[in-house]
Parts: structure tokens; sequence; C-alpha cells
């Protein structure tokens, strides 16, 4: 009909966000910020963790299955699934959760769905014709059930820089990665040191070693801390963090455990040496800043810090150190080894528009993957996109 305009009703993009630690949702935080003008709805176990100023996106709560016992012993006996990452038998909080994913699959109706991170549910997004963007990380993941999900998505999405790569990761799915170069969740300009240290109320004139120790493990290990603070006595050791005693440290003047800080930025920037693990957004807040780097992993599934760390150290930008050191010894060689880092080549890690290039990148596939079929499409009566609101808020409501 002349002079009706046809409108093109825009799909809904989803995110699937791990809980543990907060490295995952502030990296989905930042893509979603960045993100052009379309509804989002976000499935979190904690959606307390975000602070998405959007009136666009939806958080949907789901029910948190992690530690949770099956209904019987029989189901509890029954082996796993060599297809399967982590689906235990008769846990009714997995279920809701999947099934809460499903509803939302069939009504909402979207272009992409995001996973960081979840084997399983980039599978069910692919079984339910959703078209799937697994976000990727480092470590050991040649296990069916993680081949099958990089095969069922449609891209991999590499919030690190190509160079990051690990050698032995299949030619196949690197070419569906999307490197976007470093991600820093809260993207702020570093001090530099005399600055950093006049508003901590640091002293300007005494080496200082800054530990960082994130949520998502078991905290800086105290014990070798005090090994490290008898090693340089007249250097000043800051813990940052989680930390973790075995009952028998004896503390010392020049070990200071700070805790849980907002600032932990001017922290990295009053350092002379950085001790940290190898998680994504540890990692990138020391590049952006660039300090002598000390890598200690903490446990994670499929060697994920490990296979971060030996991934710096071969680009000479961290010293990676699989234990925590118990002599003087062997902290004295790692912090002479970490004054050798590349400072330049880590600084070049981070990208400052990364966000806006993931941002984008997932947008345009969103479109370009339902280009067709879209322009096709005649104005629906209730348009797609109101009608994925709608679904997100009887999801949101159901799941509380």
């Amino acid at each position: 009909m002349r002079g009706v305009a046809i409108t093109i009703p825009i799909r809904p993009i989803g995110f699937f966000v791990h809980h543990q630690g907060h490295g995952h949702v502030r990296r989905a935080s930042a893509l979603i910020e960045q993100m052009p003008a379309r509804p989002v709805t976000v499935f979190c176990a904690r959606p307390d963790l975000f602070a998405i100023e959007r009136s666009d996106v939806s958080i949907v709560a789901l029910p948190d299955f992690h530690c949770q016992p099956p209904a019987t012993s029989q189901l509890l006996n029954q082996p796993s699934s060599t297809a399967l990452d982590c689906a235990p038998l008769g846990v009714g909080a997995l279920r809701n959760s999947m099934g809460i994913l499903a509803q939302w699959f069939r009504e909402a109706d979207p272009a992409l769905f995001v996973v960081d991170v979840s084997a399983e549910v980039a599978l069910l997004a692919r079984i339910c014709s959703v078209p799937t963007v697994k976000i990727r990380m480092h470590g050991n993941r040649g296990d069916l059930a993680h081949d099958a999900a990089y095969s069922a998505s449609v891209a991999l999405l590499a919030p690190f820089d190509e160079r990051l790569e690990q050698p032995e990761f299949p030619c196949a799915y690197r070419a569906k990665t999307e490197y976007i170069g470093g991600l820093v969740g809260q993207r702020k300009p570093p001090r530099d040191r005399a600055a950093a240290r006049q508003r901590l109320g640091l002293p300007q004139d005494r080496m200082i070693v800054v530990t960082l120790s994130g949520g998502g493990g078991l905290g800086a290990n105290i014990g070798s801390l005090t090994v490290a603070a008898r090693a340089y006595p007249d250097a000043l050791w800051l813990l940052i963090g989680l930390s973790a005693r075995r009952g028998h440290e004896t503390d010392f003047r020049n070990l200071q455990l700070i805790g849980w800080v907002d600032n932990t930025l001017d922290y990295i920037c009053a350092a002379d040496v950085v001790v940290a693990p190898g998680g994504d957004n540890t990692v990138h807040e020391i590049a952006q800043v660039g300090r002598p780097f000390i890598c200690i992993p903490e446990w994670c599934y499929y060697a994920e810090q490990e296979c971060k760390a030996q991934a710096l150290a071969r680009l000479g930008v961290a010293v990676y150190s699989p234990t925590w050191p118990a002599d003087f010894g062997a902290w004295r060689a790692l912090v002479e080894q970490a004054r050798a880092c590349d400072l330049d080549v880590q600084r070049s890690l981070t990208c400052e528009h990364a966000a806006v290039d993931g941002a984008r990148f997932l947008d345009q596939l969103a479109n370009t993957l339902w280009a067709e079929n879209d322009a096709a499409c005649t104005e629906q009566p209730w348009g797609r996109s109101g009608h994925a609101a709608a679904s997100a808020r009887r999801l949101t409501s159901s799941s509380t």
C-alpha cells in the first residue's frame, strides 16, 4: 500500500553469562553497553552483578545449579556423558535453567545467542535452531563437548589479541574466530606511578610489589608471600583481593593485606612489579598500564590460566610460575626475570576499542545471518522486538 512504511522488526540478541568470578560479567557488560540499539536479554545466575543502564536490556535470573545434588543416589551413580561437559542427571535447577532458555528461544525468535561460557548452553541454542556465538577462552578444551560447541557455533569471539592464541588450537576453529584484542571490562586512563602512589598514600622511594587475587579462585598464598617479604625486606608487598592462609604464617610489617578495593588500577599503576593470576580481566588491566608481571595461575577447569600464562611467557610479556615460590632464591629469580618483560609489547595487547569492535561484529553478524529473511518480512501487528520484551518480562517474573 502506497504511503505505508514497512517496519522490519529487529530481532533480539541474547547473552548467557557465567557468574563464577567477575570476568564474564565485566566482559559481557562492556560488549552490551556498546551494542547498537537492539533488544538484548541477559541470562545469569547472578543478575545483581550487572549495572547496565540501557532501557533495551533485560536481565533474567537463572537458578544456580552448581553444587546442587542429584535427586537420588541412583542418578548420582550414572556415568557422565562424553558428549557433554557438565550435565548431571536429576538436578532440578539445571532443568529449570535450560527450560527458561528454551522458552525464550521459542518466544523471542532471537537473531543471535552469545554464550560466555558453557558448552551445554551453546549446544542447547543450536538444538533450538538459534545461531550461537561462543566466547573463546584459553585452556585445553579438546574434549568432545567443547569440540561440539565450537563446531555448532556460527562464530567464535576471542576477547584477546591473536598473538596470544594457543599454537595447538585447531585451524578450522581459528578461522571462525573473531579476535577483537584485549578487552578491559572497565577501561580507565592509567595514572603514572608517582601520581598513583600519592593518591594511595604510598611511599615514592620504596620498591612496591602488588599481588592481585580475584574472586574466581581460592586466594593468594599468604605463606609464600611471607617468604617474598623476607626475601625483599626493604620492599613493600601489598595484597589486593582474596587471600588464603594455611594457619602457620608469621606476619611482617612489609606485607600488607589490603583486601577488596574498587580502585585496583591505582595499585597496578603504583607497583614496580605485579604478581597476579591469569584471568582475562586481570591480565588486560596489567597490560594497559605496562608493568613487570609474574603470572601464577589459579586452578581452573581445562588449565585455562596455565595456558594463558604460557602464551604470555612465549610473547615475553610475563614470567610464568606454575606454583607459589617457597624460598628466597625462587622469588628473587622471578622478580629479576619479570623486570626483563617487554612492556611495550605488553601494552599493545589491550585494545581501547575492543568492546566497540566486538559489539559491532555481533550486531553485523546478526543482521547478515537474517538479511534475506528480514528483507522479505512484512510488518507484524505486535512487532518481534515488542514480543521479545514481553517474553523477557514473563521470564523475569517466573524465575524470581
